[in-house]
């Protein structure tokens, strides 16, 4: 029972000593500055993915609401949950659902609309 309660003792002195009894030298301590810098340098480039795929999403955002828009559609706020939740899979289902047809400048407010449509979604003259 008592080496029960001694081993402990006796595994952590030898652990010690064994831990201690080399010095690290220059090329361990290379070693060591470069593999923190591998870690450092990886960590950097997953921030600054993600920070690009924010960004994109919201450039996307903005590209859908605006097409939208343009388009006639009543629907842009809802196309643009889609595709901020989906991504580059809600751009290409809007991009095969939405009107087709070629994008022209209104003669009275400047702003984009269908070719095919009546009147303008902006200002709604002709």
């Amino acid at each position: 029972m008592k080496l029960f309660f001694l081993f402990p003792a006796w595994f952590f002195a030898v652990s010690n000593l064994v831990a201690q009894t080399k010095t690290p030298s220059d090329a361990d301590a290379a070693a060591a500055g470069v593999g923190s810098a591998a870690c450092c340098g990886s960590f950097l480039f997953v921030i600054i993915f993600i920070i690009a795929v924010f960004v994109l999403n919201i450039a996307l955002l903005i590209w859908v609401a605006k097409d939208a828009k343009a388009r006639g559609m009543d629907s842009s706020v809802v196309w643009m949950i889609l595709v901020m939740f989906t991504s580059v899979l809600g751009l290409i289902i809007y991009l095969f659902a939405r009107p087709q047809g070629n994008l022209v400048q209104c003669p009275s407010c400047k702003n984009k609309r269908l070719q095919a449509s009546a009147k303008c979604p902006h200002c709604g003259n002709a």
